[in-house]
C-alpha cells in the first residue's frame, strides 16, 4: 500500500494531536451556578456531570428570588434540551462545540465496590463518602479511571480542589471568566513624555496631540487617565479622547452637595474619578481602590451634586451592594426595604453625614419652619409632656431619602428593572460574578449612569477571585469604549492610620 498524500497526512497528523490533547473535565455544582453556560465553553473536550451535581441543582431550584435559583433552573432547561431522554444521560450527547456531555454515576458507590485503586485512595484520605464533595470527587476518580487521560475536576471551591488533589485527581478553577494577570502599573495610570512647550500649549488650549507613547507600553485606549510630564519635571493631567489627542480634565474646584460642605479633590488619581463622575458622556465607571482612598465620597457627592444643581441631569440616586453576594435574601432583618438594606450601607450614611451634616451652621429660615410648626398644632392634641416623646428631626441626608432623591435599592429585586436617569452607585462590586454584574449593568436605560466602585483584594464571595470577579471583568471587557472609563484609587485620604493599616496589615 502506498503512501497517504499530503493532504490525508496532515488531517491524520491533526486528528492524532487532537485526540492526544483532547480532555474529561468534570464539573462542579458552583461553576454550572457561576455560569449556566459553561457546558458551552470547553471546545471539543468532553464533560462529565455527576449526578449529584443534579441532586444538588434540584434542592437549589427552588429559590425564587436568588441568581442562584434562577441559574439552576436555567441549566436544568439546558440538559433537558441537550439530553431529551434518560438513555442519552449515561451514553452522553456531542456537543456543538466537537466535545461530549454525559451524566456519570459512580458505580463503584453503587456496588459498594472499594477494591479500586481510586477508592482506596479516596477513603484513605476522605473518611466522610457521604458528604456531596465527597462524593463528587469521588464520581471523578470513577471517571478518571474509565476515561483516557487527562481527567480534571472544575470547581470554584478551593477546598475541594485542594481536597481532589490529595487523591491525586486533576483539578483547576473555571477559567473562561478570568482575565488576565495584571500588575499595578497597569491597573493605574501611565505617564507620557512630552515637551516644556507641548506642556505649555496643552495648559493653554486644553487640548494636544501627542505621538506614540514610551516604546515597548501598549498603546492608549479610549479615556484612559495619564499624566503629562516634561523634561523639566513639570507635570499636567489628562484624558485620552483618542486619535492621538489628549484633553485637560473639565473639575471644579470644589463639589457639594445643599447645605453641605465643599469636597475637594486631595490628590491626582481623586482628579481622575471627579472629572469622570461629571462627564455626561460617560455612562460607566470602574473604580479599584482599597480603604479610605475616597471611593464612596467622592461618587456620593458628584451623585448627589448633578441631581440637585440647576441642571438637574438625573432624577435621582440609587445606592446598592451585595449583601455578601448577589440575590442573598435579605428577609431575617426586620422593616422596611431601606432599614433591612441600612447595615449593609452604613458606609453611604456616614459619607452623607459627611457631606451634610445633622447641624448645619444656623440659618434663619430653619428656625422659621420650627416656629411655624408649633404654631399650626392642634388644640386637642397633647402637649408634649403628658407622655408623648417628641418626634426627632430628620437629618438632612434623611430627608433626601425620605423625598426619594436618594433610594436604597436590594440587588435581589433588581431583575426586570429599567433605571432611566438615574446615577446608580454599585458598591463592593467585586463580590459579584461577571454575570450579576452584566444583570445589573443591562438594568440601566438612556440618561442614567452607573459607577462599580470596590476592591479587589478585598473579596468573601468564595466563588470569584481577585481575576474572576465581576468588578474586574467589567473592567477588562469594557475598557477602550468610548461610554466608560476607568480610575485606580491608590492613596489613603480617610487618616494616617487608616492608610498604615491599608498598606500593613
Amino acid at each position: 500500500m502506498g503512501k497517504p498524500s499530503g493532504a490525508k497526512a496532515r488531517q491524520k497528523s491533526r486528528e492524532e494531536s487532537t485526540k492526544a490533547v483532547t480532555k474529561t473535565f468534570v464539573l462542579d455544582t458552583n461553576v454550572l451556578l457561576h455560569d449556566p453556560h459553561s457546558i458551552f465553553k470547553f471546545q471539543e473536550h468532553h464533560l462529565a456531570i455527576p449526578v449529584e451535581v443534579l441532586e444538588e441543582l434540584d434542592a437549589i431550584k427552588s429559590e425564587q428570588s436568588t441568581e442562584r435559583g434562577r441559574n439552576a433552573r436555567r441549566v436544568h432547561r439546558i440538559l433537558q434540551e441537550l439530553l431529551p431522554d434518560s438513555h442519552s444521560l449515561l451514553e452522553g450527547v456531542r456537543l456543538n462545540t466537537g466535545g461530549t456531555l454525559s451524566v456519570i454515576i459512580n458505580r463503584y458507590f453503587e456496588e459498594n465496590d472499594m477494591s479500586s485503586d481510586a477508592m482506596k485512595r479516596f477513603h484513605a484520605v476522605l473518611a466522610d463518602p457521604h458528604k456531596k464533595d465527597n462524593r463528587i470527587i469521588a464520581c471523578a476518580l470513577f471517571v478518571q479511571e474509565q476515561s483516557e487521560p487527562p481527567t480534571i475536576l472544575v470547581t470554584k471551591d478551593v477546598n475541594v480542589q485542594l481536597k481532589a488533589r490529595a487523591v491525586g485527581l486533576e483539578s483547576e478553577d473555571y477559567l473562561n471568566d478570568k482575565v488576565p494577570e495584571q500588575t499595578d502599573e497597569e491597573d493605574g495610570y501611565r505617564e507620557v513624555p512630552v515637551s516644556i512647550y507641548e506642556l505649555q500649549r496643552f495648559c493653554s488650549e486644553g487640548r494636544l496631540e501627542i505621538g506614540e507613547v514610551m516604546e515597548g507600553q501598549p498603546e492608549l485606549v479610549l479615556n484612559e487617565y495619564v499624566l503629562l510630564r516634561s523634561d523639566e519635571d513639570k507635570t499636567m493631567p489628562a484624558r485620552y479622547m483618542g486619535d492621538g489627542e489628549v484633553r485637560r480634565l473639565r473639575i471644579p474646584e470644589f463639589v457639594k452637595a445643599p447645605a453641605g460642605i465643599p469636597i475637594r479633590a486631595r490628590n491626582l488619581e481623586q482628579q481622575f474619578f471627579m472629572d469622570a463622575l461629571l462627564d455626561d458622556s460617560i455612562s460607566l465607571i470602574t473604580c479599584f481602590g482599597k480603604a479610605g482612598t475616597g471611593k464612596t465620597l467622592i461618587s456620593t457627592v458628584c451623585a448627589i451634586t448633578q441631581t440637585l444643581d440647576e441642571h438637574g441631569r438625573y432624577d435621582g440616586v440609587s445606592i446598592s451592594r451585595p449583601v455578601i453576594a448577589l440575590g442573598k435574601d435579605i428577609g431575617f432583618l426586620p422593616g422596611t426595604l431601606e432599614e433591612k438594606m441600612k447595615p449593609w450601607l452604613q458606609p453611604y450614611y456616614d459619607a452623607l453625614e459627611v457631606l451634610m451634616p445633622s447641624k448645619p451652621p444656623k440659618d434663619p429660615q430653619f428656625a422659621a419652619k420650627k416656629v411655624a410648626k408649633k404654631k399650626v398644632r392642634k388644640s386637642n392634641e397633647p402637649p408634649l409632656g403628658d407622655g408623648m416623646a417628641p418626634t426627632a428631626p430628620l437629618k438632612p441626608y434623611e430627608r433626601l431619602i425620605a423625598s426619594g432623591v436618594v433610594e436604597i435599592e436590594a440587588l435581589c429585586f433588581i431583575r426586570g428593572r429599567s433605571i432611566a436617569r438615574r446615577f446608580f452607585i454599585l458598591d463592593e462590586a467585586q463580590q459579584l460574578t461577571p454575570h450579576e454584574v452584566k444583570t445589573v449593568i443591562t438594568r440601566i436605560s438612556e440618561g442614567s449612569k452607573i459607577v462599580l466602585i470596590g476592591d479587589p483584594a478585598q473579596i468573601d464571595n468564595p466563588y470569584v477571585d481577585s481575576r474572576s470577579n465581576g468588578l474586574v471583568y467589567c473592567h477588562n471587557r469594557m475598557k477602550g469604549h468610548a461610554l466608560s472609563a476607568h480610575v485606580k484609587l491608590s492613596k489613603g485620604e480617610r487618616s494616617k492610620l487608616a492608610e498604615l493599616a491599608a498598606d500593613l496589615l
